[in-house]
């Protein structure tokens, strides 16, 4: 909650989100009575806002709190199973791993938490969270005649949801358990993905870019099967400088980033998966993304690369 607290703050003025700030935290008070659902909280508080005229002095809802409630409101039907990071993208560690290599996994990853299982990802056990294990490292480096720690004793609990959850309803959950991760489970107890309460919480307020966020140039990079695997924000500019020419006029109007074109072809934003096609030939698979937003792409039938200048 801190980080949707302190985004809030910074997108709005203060004086002006004070009502909102109220008004998302009683939602999220285990207290409120369960008859009082988001959307009745967020059209009392729109219409609150509106029946104060900023002409009397009132302070009318603003583009940031508009845009925020706006995506509160999108999140209704919004699943577990579209902003999961799905199961082969899971990094995880065997507990009977020694902990100084869980350590390194950690920094290596650069996450703070991971799941812990036995045999296979089936088998999750809990999560084993980085400030645990720098403790109990630093505990036998200082007393060298210590047993050496077992992972198993620093597992932490973590929640099992089904795919088809709501994420604000896992949101709540999250906050009343405290606890930052859970793992998507498919009717037959398999792991299906991933997800953090971070990840729960920019569908609401965007991006957070932690220290370890690095602002990466989008590219497009040639596999050795020939296709090619886009970030959606590369420019139409950056792609049609590289193959030539592929769009029509009024796919270049109002779209500037290949994710952009994507979503303007298919009609509405694509999930991970869906195939598009242009009339080209070029076709253009969703790879990673989420109801709001297309992320990566892989490209395929693309014209060679148009010949650069000396």
């Amino acid at each position: 909650m801190s980080e949707l607290n302190r985004q809030i703050t910074v997108e709005a003025p203060q004086e002006q989100s004070a009502g909102l700030l109220k008004t998302i935290r009683r939602w999220f008070n285990p207290e409120t009575p369960e008859a009082e659902t988001v959307r009745e909280v967020i059209e009392e508080l729109i219409e609150e806002r509106n029946e104060e005229s900023p002409l009397d002095g009132g302070p009318a809802i603003d583009p940031n709190e508009r845009l925020l409630l706006g995506n509160v409101l999108k999140m209704r039907t919004v699943t577990a199973a579209d902003i999961m990071v799905p199961r082969a993208d899971i990094v995880a560690v065997e507990v009977d791993t020694p902990m100084p290599e869980v350590l390194a996994l950690l920094m290596k990853e650069r996450h703070s938490r991971l799941p812990v299982f036995r045999e296979n990802l089936d088998d999750v056990v809990g999560m084993v969270h980085i400030k645990d294990v720098a403790v109990m490292v630093a505990e036998r480096s200082a007393d060298i005649d210590a047993r050496q720690p077992s992972l198993s004793e620093i597992v932490r609990t973590l929640l099992f949801v089904s795919p088809a959850v709501r994420v604000l309803d896992l949101l709540l959950e999250m906050r009343l358990k405290r606890t930052h991760m859970a793992l998507v489970v498919d009717e037959y107890g398999g792991i299906d993905g991933l997800l953090t309460i971070e990840d729960v919480v920019e569908q609401i307020v965007g991006e957070i870019d932690d220290e370890h966020d690095t602002d990466q140039v989008p590219s497009i990079v040639e596999k050795s099967d020939g296709t090619f695997v886009a970030d959606a924000r590369v420019t139409r500019e950056e792609f049609e400088k590289r193959f030539g020419p592929v769009f029509t006029e009024e796919e270049r109007e109002n779209n500037d980033t290949l994710g952009g074109l994507v979503i303007f072809l298919a009609g509405h934003v694509p999930a991970r998966g869906e195939l598009i096609k242009h009339t080209s030939g070029v076709e253009f698979e969703v790879l990673e993304g989420d109801p709001r937003r297309v992320r990566s792409l892989r490209l395929r039938g693309l014209p060679l690369p148009a010949p650069t200048g000396k």
